[in-house]
This record gives structure tokens, sequence and C-alpha cells, in this order.
């Protein structure tokens, strides 16, 4: 994460929402990162008894493997950002909702059931379509055009919005209990823990290109 300090007084909520990998490696660790979220990573690393500077070194691994994995040239990063992402994201969206809807249905009676989590997802659609027509109608356009003086107002929105999906994902993460189905759970609803899993990781992964590699290029350029 090169815009946000990663040290041990991070807060594990933000860094699960910021940082690709870092949600499955606190998964494997036994971190929660929805309730729990608030605590900082040296008292994670101490309540489950792992040394604070090694869990700090495994997340600088991660954030150091996520910076490699962006186009050097802007105009190809949007081109993946839009082509991996993007239409990803609406594509898998349309598939988990009505599958979110039927365990819901069929098994609201399960004490682990996801109550909540179609609507959940309905919300996140939404607001993520809003966003992505913003980027793709308003700030990708001017980025291909080299940027412009007030960019750092379209940006500084959809940072906000970021922020908003990363306090959605730590619902998304409370209401699937870890995205893990209980013993017993039928097909439908590990395909459906299994495609929001897979969902959450590439919306993380998403906004980590844009938040600490894409607007920094054009934020240094608007106060330069």
């Amino acid at each position: 994460m090169s815009d946000i300090s990663l040290t041990l007084d991070s807060e594990v909520g933000e860094v699960a929402a910021r940082l690709p990998g870092a949600a499955g490696l606190f998964r494997r660790h036994g971190i929660s990162f929805c309730c729990g979220g608030g605590q900082s990573l040296a008292e994670a690393a101490g309540n489950r008894n792992l040394a604070p500077e090694a869990l700090l070194s495994e997340l600088q691994a991660l954030a150091t493997a996520a910076q490699g994995e962006a186009p050097a040239e802007t105009a190809a990063l949007i081109e993946h950002i839009l082509a991996r992402y993007h239409e990803t994201h609406r594509r898998e969206l349309a598939d988990l909702i009505p599958l979110a809807e039927k365990v819901e249905v069929v098994h609201g009676d399960h004490e682990e059931a996801p109550h909540g989590l179609m609507l959940l997802l309905d919300d996140m659609r939404d607001e993520m379509e809003d966003h992505m027509q913003k980027e793709e109608q308003i700030l990708f356009p001017m980025m291909r055009m080299g940027g412009a003086p007030m960019i750092f107002q379209p940006i500084a929105v959809m940072r906000a919005e970021h922020d908003s999906h990363g306090e959605q994902l730590r619902r998304l993460e409370h209401i699937t209990r870890g995205f893990a189905p209980p013993e017993g759970a039928c097909r439908s609803w590990h395909a459906l823990y299994a495609g929001v899993r897979k969902f959450a990781d590439d919306l993380v992964a998403h906004m980590h290109l844009e938040n600490e590699v894409l607007f920094p290029r054009f934020e240094r350029q608007a106060t330069a």
C-alpha cells in the first residue's frame, strides 16, 4: 500500500479492505476483520499468539506483489481495470444476487443462513454501477487525455465511494461468517460463498489498483 502507511498500528479492517490478499491472510491466521476490524495489527497478532513483526512482513510482501501487477502505461492500466474488474463485477453480481436469494429462501430457517446477503449484494450492484459509470464516462476519458487541473475533484469522489465499498465488504464478511458455509451445506450454498469471496477479493484488488497506482499519477500532476 503506497499512499497508506502499513505499520503495526494500522487497523485490521482497513488493511483487509485495501490490500489484495490481506483478507485471505487474516482468515488463515484466524484474525477477524469485520467484527474485530478496529484492532491494530499488533493487537490482532497478540490475540492470536503471532509475532507482530512476522505478520507485518507477510502483509508487506503482499503489498510489494500488488504493486508489480499493474501495467506501467496509464491507458493500458485503464483498459485492464475495465476488462478485468468492471465487466467481471457486472457479470458476477448478475449471477450472485439470484443465487443469494435462492439460498436465503431455501435455507431461511437455518441458524447460519446468510440473511440480508441478497439485499446487500443488490445495494452493492447499484452503487458500483453508478460508480463505474462515472469512471467510464467522466474520469477515465479525462485521464486518457492526460488529465486536467481539476481532476482531483472526481478522484476524491471515487476515493470516498471506495471507502463505502470497504464498509460493505466488512458486512459481506460478517453475514457469511468469513465465507464459510456450515457443515452439510448444499452445493448452491457452497457456490454462493465461493463466488462472493472471489467477488470480494476482486473488488479489493480493483480498488487498490485505482487508489494506490492510477489515482496518485494524476493527483501528483494536479498539485504540481
